[in-house]
């Protein structure tokens, strides 16, 4: 599992406290969403809402839970999508994290539009009261949509200047107006006439237990909230002690906020001679001003305007911060355009992702009329995302060799119930919203053609590079490679072994050394004797085991007999299934020797390595490793796969060398030189050197780059889908003495 010390070394400082985290969660939660939902949801089931926001909440505890265990294991910005990411594969962790990332720019443009439509409402109200009417402007759309634009701006340079941004202060601000409100209310309630409760309470299900499933899908999105503390884990102190306690903290103050106050709308906030089923139809988005009017007078009133204003303001704070955390970690896993991993030069902030979100909610803002339908889609697409977390949790507890810093009570009760009753939910915002549906498909089929256009090569080179170099993922993911080792000389057994060791996850992965012997003839066997090309077959695999075990690995053997090695190999790679192929060869002067090689090659279904070594050659000698690189998306995957193996087993100068033509300019030599270190950056998460050598003879500048100590990797030439040795990898293995590793992907 991650290490929470790395992890806290390559994630932004942190600087989150417990009451901090707390308060992103509250901010979200607690928003315009359960004074707007209140009266849809009363509308929809009667007084039985208040049974419904309670089941919401149970499901919503559940979900946290996991959350909570998921977020202490791997303790990073980026929520449901570092998860997908560790857990599943990088094409979901994609899908996770492009529809989360819609969602909470949605979710943002919800509260800036609700910030902005209350602020508006406040304005006429104060204008018809000092001039007895409004101007028309203050209740145009132009008004609300500058209102809007405003807060976003405002929040996203806060943002800019502090990583955990605004919205504190209207966090405290709005449960102080909540307290208060709910203080005055049970006050109410206490000095009613006997009978108020029953009253107000009869009958609870006014659409018997169908409304109160739909109350129920309705209402969720009112507690969505907690999981952006997850979503921000990077920037949390402590945070596998923290991001627990500050999501059972926000849950529990948003439910013993939410249940009193619904609890009092339908007993002292119905008006006279009408129901809080007729009340909440007429009204239901100004329900609980309403409700507030009727039990605490007009100063209750504007509590909840006041409260309204605070909450949907923190709310688009927290759903900022967390949209900007999402898009810098796709980015920083290029799943996302690089750019936006770039952070402020002094403050450290991810300054292109706040600028990306902000501008996505900006957009969003100006070109859509009416956003209710984009709304439920945001919900339909977090309920997929927290039924996929149960999931993605279930698997890491099954996989893990370790026990998670904070355990989920009940497993797997609690990942299986919640899943399921978020999925339920999920399934019925699909069909009570079709548009919602619509909106989700639309986005997730804008996000799978671009990741196919332009991240997807990106992106799993860095995701191969991950894998290899940590392999705790290749665990979480279920992920079992099997590298084929056919050794026939015990002088070069000791490299490919190593070789083999370093390239295979610990604990998942398994290096078969295979021996094939020749099929005897049976003068071979007369008289009980053991044939010769048995005898050297054991003694291949004995040395290349002896040599296994000495570095603390325990391969399986595997010893055949054949009447054509080169057939049995293929054979052998498709029945285990082989995810590589290491072969040792000691010349590249037999023209015959080469040809068959190439068939084999090109046989078998799998990634190819082909080490040429000189006799005693040791990779742990190796003090640099040179990859030569001549253009992108062949091997990228492969190298990076073995860089990200070789940097686990110790430190070692990585170069990145490309040969251009002797008369190419300074300046674009300089270009070239920059692009080169980038791509090797992404492919490499470290600090490699990157070379453009000006040189007309290729195979001349390789030769005189290439010391006796390094480690040359190549890839194998790609001509019309056939795998090749070139003769740029020939001439420059007759050139040099030192070992060449040449590499190729699966087809």
């Amino acid at each position: 599992m991650s290490d929470e010390a790395t992890t806290e070394a390559t994630e932004p400082d942190r600087t989150v406290g417990l009451w901090g985290a707390a308060g992103v969660g509250l901010g979200a939660i607690v928003g315009g969403g359960v004074l707007v939902l209140a009266g849809v949801a009363f509308a929809t089931t009667g007084p039985s809402a208040i049974l419904a926001f309670g089941l919401d909440g149970m499901v919503a505890v559940l979900t946290a839970l996991t959350f909570a265990e998921l977020a202490t294991v791997f303790p990073e910005s980026g929520g449901a999508y570092t998860f997908a990411k560790k857990v599943l594969t990088v094409r979901a962790a994609f899908a996770v994290g492009w529809v989360l990332w819609f969602a909470y720019i949605v979710a943002g443009v919800l509260y800036a539009m609700g910030f902005a439509e209350y602020a508006a409402a406040v304005g006429t109200d104060v204008s018809v009261a000092l001039h007895g009417s409004a101007p028309r402007w203050l209740t145009g759309r132009s008004v609300v949509v500058a209102l809007a634009l405003a807060a976003t701006a405002t929040y996203a340079v806060s943002l800019i200047r502090k990583a955990s941004g605004g919205g504190q202060w209207e966090t405290v601000g709005k449960i102080v107006l909540f307290g208060v409100l709910i203080a005055v209310g049970l006050l109410a309630l206490v000095g009613a006439e006997s009978g108020t409760v029953a009253r107000g309470m009869t009958p609870f299900f006014s659409a018997g237990f169908g409304g109160l499933f739909s109350a129920m899908g309705l209402s969720f999105i009112a507690l969505q909230g907690f999981e952006l503390i997850a979503a921000i884990g990077g920037d949390v102190k402590r945070p596998t002690w923290t991001i627990p306690r500050a999501m059972l903290l926000s849950l529990g103050i948003a439910m013993l906020i939410y249940l009193p106050l619904l609890l009092l709308v339908p007993t002292v906030g119905v008006r006279p001679g009408t129901t809080i089923t007729e009340m909440s139809a007429q009204s239901p988005a100004t329900l609980t001003a309403d409700a507030a009017r009727q039990f605490a007078g007009a100063a209750g009133y504007w509590m909840v305007m006041g409260a309204a204003i605070l909450s949907t303001l923190s709310a688009l704070a927290a759903s900022l911060l967390a949209a900007s955390r999402v898009a810098l970690t796709m980015a920083r896993d290029r799943t996302l355009p690089r750019v936006l991993a770039l952070d402020h030069s002094t403050r450290k902030t991810p300054i292109m992702a706040i600028y990306a979100s902000a501008l996505a909610m900006a957009v969003i803002l100006l070109i859509v009329p009416s956003i209710a339908a984009a709304g439920a889609a945001a919900s339909l697409i977090f309920l997929v995302c927290f039924a996929l977390v149960h999931w993605i949790g279930f698997l890491a507890r099954r996989r893990s060799r370790t026990s998670p810093p904070f355990r989920t009570p009940w497993f797997p009760a609690v990942p299986v119930v919640g899943g399921l009753a978020c999925a339920a939910l999920a399934l019925y915002q699909a069909v009570a919203e079709p548009s919602a549906g619509a909106i989700a498909a639309v986005w997730l089929g804008l996000g799978v053609t671009l990741y196919v256009a332009l991240f997807a090569g990106r992106a799993r080179v860095a995701d191969a590079f991950a894998e290899a170099h940590d392999p705790e993922i290749a665990v979480l993911r279920g992920h079992n490679p099997v590298v084929l080792l056919p050794v026939t000389n015990p002088a070069s057994a000791a490299g490919l072994v190593a070789i083999a060791n370093v390239i295979t996850p610990p604990v998942v992965g398994r290096v078969v050394l295979l021996s094939v012997m020749r099929r005897p003839v049976p003068a071979d066997l007369e008289g009980g004797a053991t044939p010769q090309a048995l005898l050297n077959a054991e003694a291949v695999v004995r040395a290349a085991l002896v040599t296994s075990l000495a570095s603390g690995h325990a391969p399986e053997t595997l010893l055949t007999v054949a009447d054509e090695p080169w057939s049995e190999i293929v054979r052998v790679a498709r029945s285990e299934r082989c995810e590589c192929l290491l072969l040792g060869l000691s010349s590249l002067e037999d023209p015959r020797g080469v040809a068959r090689l190439e068939t084999l090659l090109n046989d078998v279904d799998c990634d190819v390595m082909v080490l040429r070594a000189p006799a005693g050659w040791s990779l742990a000698r190796v003090t640099r490793i040179v990859a030569a690189v001549g253009g992108r998306g062949g091997h990228d995957d492969v190298r990076a796969r073995l860089f990200g193996s070789l940097g686990r087993e110790s430190e070692r100068e990585l170069v990145f060398v490309q040969v251009v033509a002797a008369a190419t300019p300074d300046a674009k030599l300089r270009q070239l030189e920059r692009q080169l270190h980038v791509f090797a950056e992404e492919e490499t998460h470290g600090h490699p050197r990157a070379e453009v050598i000006a040189h007309d003879d290729v195979v001349e500048a390789l030769t005189g780059f290439v010391g006796p100590s390094d480690l040359f990797i190549l890839g194998l030439q790609q001509h019309r889908g056939q795998r090749l040795f070139g003769e740029v990898a020939v001439r420059v293995a007759r050139g040099t003495d030192a070992a060449i590793l040449m590499i190729s992907r699966k087809a």
